[in-house]
């Protein structure tokens, strides 16, 4: 089993800032990659960044130049900085967790809400 705890959503105004964090632990032998997607009302999940064991990172059009992924992997934990946060960042935000050979696992979510 693997276990998921997020941290860092809350409330925040347009403009301001929330770094999100994700700590991993369980039965992982190898961690091929870590991110975060997101759920707003009505919509599907999408991806918001991504990072590899390598480094290698990966963001949506929407966070591009706003968000920062980093990833610590001693402590098997990635954080997510957003930045010039808008209420159009309004959704539940979800830590992700893919293993080599064993696909991918999910947090419970955090809220993140953009007032205007």
């Amino acid at each position: 089993q693997v276990q998921l705890v997020e941290s860092g959503g809350g409330l925040v105004q347009a403009g301001g800032s929330l770094r999100l964090s994700c700590s991993a632990s369980g039965s992982m032998f190898s961690i091929a990659a870590m991110g975060w997607h997101r759920q707003a009302p009505g919509k599907q999940r999408e991806l918001v960044a991504v990072i590899s064991s390598g480094g290698n990172t990966n963001y949506a059009g929407f966070v591009k130049g706003r968000s920062t992924i980093s990833r610590d992997n001693a402590r098997n934990t990635v954080h997510l900085q957003m930045n010039s946060l808008k209420p159009d960042d309004t959704a539940v935000y979800y830590c992700m967790v893919v293993l080599v050979g064993s696909g991918a696992y999910w947090g419970q979510g955090t809220q993140v809400t953009v007032s205007s």
